[in-house]
């Protein structure tokens, strides 16, 4: 299974209807990935360019893309950013999987 960093920004009409309503919106959108196998690991609020933070882990980029492409097509969130996550044992795997690379330079 796969992990995923999403963060995404709510709307202002979004955030409007969330003051009027308060809700966790973080735990309503975990049991919604659910739907597409996407598992929950943690979400957080935060501050800056990215009003939410998710950690999901999904069984492909297929599923988990399907699940995000649903709850930005609700019309809440005004933009949303994914990243591919890899555990340290991936990362290492990959940077020693560099060395059997073949690199040239441009003009070499």
């Amino acid at each position: 299974m796969a992990h995923y960093l999403c963060q995404a920004s709510y709307t202002s009409g979004s955030w409007a209807n969330q003051i009027k309503d308060p809700q966790n919106r973080i735990e309503q959108v975990g049991k919604m990935f659910a739907s597409k196998g996407v598992k929950f690991i943690s979400g957080y609020y935060s501050f800056g360019e990215f009003d939410l933070c998710l950690i999901v882990e999904g069984p492909d980029n297929v599923s988990t893309a399907s699940a995000l492409i649903a709850a930005a097509a609700g019309g809440a969130i005004s933009k949303i950013q994914t990243t591919v996550l890899m555990t340290p044992e991936e990362g290492l795997e990959a940077i020693k999987g560099a060395a059997s690379v073949e690199y040239r330079p441009p003009g070499s």
